[in-house]
């Protein structure tokens, strides 16, 4: 299920640090945290998704990157009743932490399948060394999951290898590359077009639907990527 959705139908604009909340079809509302795309967004992103589970009306909650969309059983009678209480609860909405794993994956930097690090390289004005130190140095929590199955979208990743995903997406990256799109990072869990930006690969399957746990990752969870093998 994708984190990003289509264009609302209409706007409730984010004023004094109230949410942004979109009208999506007829059932559903995208609730966006307003200012920075940050962990403690996401806590309260978090935290307000606990808070709707339980309500009578709710069909299902899908967390996303510091955004919740909502999907009510029935389309409203007076759809901004609704959206006057996910304010309320918004505002209510005290931030949470997720008491998730700690996952290592090791990870070849550089090879075949580092199609994207010598553009990196020319973006940032690092060498491919310096970029693969800072990846592998850094810690991530996994904000949601979404795009395909088990992806998990990962916030921490250091500014200076920060890269806008592409206009024309690869057709054909391998499930498993270690990639980077825009400020977050990920691994590639299907085989096929991807826009994100590869820079390694990890043998790790990241989604087993036989497994009892499909998904390796889990909204929480902090990773960290062990230099298994450089090959520059």
């Amino acid at each position: 299920m994708s984190i990003r959705y289509a264009a609302p139908a209409a706007i409730v604009p984010d004023t004094d640090g109230q949410a942004r909340i979109s009208f999506i079809g007829t059932r559903a509302f995208l609730i966006e945290a307003p200012g920075a795309f940050d962990l403690p967004n996401q806590r309260r992103v978090w935290a307000l998704s606990h808070a709707l589970e339980t309500r009578p009306d709710v069909a299902e909650i899908v967390p996303g990157m510091t955004n919740l969309l909502v999907i009510l059983k029935e389309t409203p009678d007076m759809p901004e009743v609704v959206v006057r209480d996910l304010q309320e609860e918004w505002r209510r909405a005290r931030s949470v932490d997720l008491a998730g794993r700690e996952i290592e994956i090791a990870v070849t930097y550089g090879g075949e399948h580092a199609d994207d690090l010598p553009a990196l390289c020319d973006l940032s004005g690092l060498s491919d060394r310096e970029v693969v130190r800072i990846h592998h140095e850094g810690t991530y929590r996994v904000f949601a999951l979404g795009s395909a199955p088990g992806f998990g979208y990962l916030h921490g990743l250091d500014p200076r290898i920060h890269m806008p995903r592409k206009t024309v997406p690869s057709l054909h990256m391998a499930r498993g590359c270690v990639t980077i799109g825009g400020m977050q990072t990920g691994i590639a869990v299907l085989t096929g077009p991807n826009g994100w930006n590869s820079i390694g690969f990890a043998e790790l399957q990241m989604f087993d639907p036989l497994a009892a746990s499909p998904a390796v990752m889990a909204p929480g969870d902090t990773v960290r990527f062990r230099p298994e093998r450089i090959e520059l």
